[in-house]
């Protein structure tokens, strides 16, 4: 039986989705198709199970996400082979590079399906049934491409044009598709341009997804861009271990090129392939997007969260804390988070990008990050503050333990109100329980774990003439930050 290892590309910050996709918890860590609670990157391995020959997963991420990625595997049961981790992003041909150099080391030579964590594809089965097409052809050392049956004539997508017609192409068809060669890609033509691929039979959506043999692709990357291989290849043989992650060589990496594995590889090659797929895929590149790939009530609505939508019509309303009402509107998306509300015309939604261009020269920090912040060992979210003075609610998670640290500007009050802690302070320790307090003098070195099987969830109160979270002096931490990581880990 033939080994399938996915790839899982988890890097990008998907700002078409802002107010709810940002560069600290972009798009592929939210819940954003279906009526359940997973995630992208979780729907992304799940509607994997049942091929053949499935092997655990590779994960390549940023860095600042790691335990985000760890932690949304571990919620569905699944152990990865290796999460690696990018010192910066260097697009899609190096992480191909990096994954199919791990995946050999130990002198195997698996078939790796390199996926998105960030696309939605409704029909899992449909999806299950090509990759299962292609493995064959890819395992003879063909590099095959999944082209998606296009639906309109989009001009926000690249295309391949596969060398022989591609039988019935009609978006309803579920025809039993085979890998064909491919004659070339196209970038995104215009509208005209656009309906005449769809009229020839021979287009299809470039869709970034690949399967391939770990040696195929590598002996291409060899062939065709040596200094991408080079440089990951360096970039590995100098990783370092992270706790269960392989931080790839910042240096050796930094000097590998930014390309994509289309444009480095498969424009190029002579063996590659294009297996047409017709299984209800989006890129989720727009609020709109997300509106036209959901399933909409009678009025055409998509309602998530805590919504109330009366004689409203073709509307996305989504809400993740506070009530959103849609009363008497049409074609519009809302969208409501801890900090930000969108109104926005469904029409202009790929306009948040604009926004988000301009917020980031205001240097306002809702360009890149929720108030809700993600840490190794959980979360803390600002609820008010004041001159001096600051609250927060943070959120341990259980067996998870904040580093051992001490501020040289602010003293702390810790109210404890779900879960049982465990606090340091100056060497000595004791538990906090429900209602119970605790209080941290500025220049007192402490700690807070929980031992527990729930997560801690406490507020803290603040106070002192600076307020910053680079007031942090750390003497010992479990997850391998640094007094000068403190913002971004």
């Amino acid at each position: 039986m033939t080994a399938l290892v996915p790839v899982i590309l988890c890097g990008g910050t998907g700002t078409r989705l802002w107010p709810l996709s940002r560069a600290t918890y972009p798009k592929q860590y939210w819940a954003l198709a279906g009526d359940g609670q997973d995630t992208l990157l979780q729907q992304t391995h799940q509607r994997l199970e049942g091929i053949a020959g499935l092997q655990p997963p590779l994960l390549i991420c940023n860095e600042d996400h790691r335990f985000i990625v760890a932690e949304q595997m571990r919620q569905i049961g699944v152990e990865p082979a290796a999460i690696l981790l990018e010192p910066m992003g260097r697009n899609t041909a190096p992480a191909v590079a990096v994954a199919a150099l791990q995946a050999t080391a130990q002198g195997d030579d698996p078939l790796l399906l390199v996926l998105a964590a960030d696309h939605v594809i409704r029909e899992a089965a449909s999806f299950r049934q090509a990759v299962e097409a292609g493995m064959a052809a890819a395992s003879a050392g063909q590099l095959v491409t999944f082209g998606i049956v296009p639906t309109a004539p989009e001009t926000g997508y690249g295309y391949i044009e596969a060398a022989e017609a591609l039988g019935q192409h009609s978006p309803t068809a579920k025809a039993s598709f085979k890998p064909v060669p491919i004659a070339r890609f196209v970038e995104k033509p215009d509208r005209a341009t656009a309906e005449q691929f769809l009229a020839s039979g021979r287009f299809t959506w470039n869709s970034g997804m690949f399967l391939f043999k770990a040696s195929a692709i590598l002996a291409e990357l060899e062939r065709l861009a040596p200094e991408v291989v080079s440089a990951c290849r360096a970039a590995l043989e100098h990783d370092s271990e992270d706790l269960d992650f392989l931080r790839l060589e910042r240096e050796a990496f930094a000097g590998c090129p930014n390309v994509a594995i289309d444009v480095a590889v498969m424009e190029r090659t002579d063996r590659g392939a294009v297996l047409p797929l017709n299984a209800g895929w989006s890129d989720v590149g727009s609020w709109s997007a997300l509106w036209e790939t959901a399933e909409q009530d009678e009025a055409g609505n998509v309602l998530r969260g805590r919504v109330i939508s009366e004689a409203s019509h073709n509307c996305y309303l989504r809400s993740e804390h506070r009530l959103v009402v849609g009363l008497g509107v049409e074609n519009l998306v809302v969208v409501e988070t801890d900090d930000v509300v969108l109104v926005a015309h469904r029409d202009r939604a790929q306009d948040v990008k604009t926004i988000v261009g301009l917020l980031e020269r205001e240097g306002a920090s809702e360009s890149k990050a929720h108030r809700r912040i993600y840490r190794p060992w959980g979360s803390y979210d600002g609820i008010t503050e004041g001159e001096r003075w600051q609250v927060k609610k943070i959120v341990v998670n259980p067996g998870a333990s904040l580093s051992l640290q001490m501020h040289h500007h602010r003293a702390e009050h810790w109210i404890v109100v779900r879960g049982t802690a465990v606090v340091e302070k100056d060497g000595v320790e004791q538990l906090v329980g429900e209602n119970q307090s605790t209080y941290i003098p500025l220049g007192c070195k402490h700690r807070l774990s929980n031992p527990g099987k729930i997560p801690v969830e406490m507020i803290e109160v603040q106070s002192g003439p600076y307020l910053g979270e680079d007031d942090i002096v750390r003497f010992e931490d479990r997850y391998g930050r640094s007094d000068t990581k403190a913002l971004s880990a």
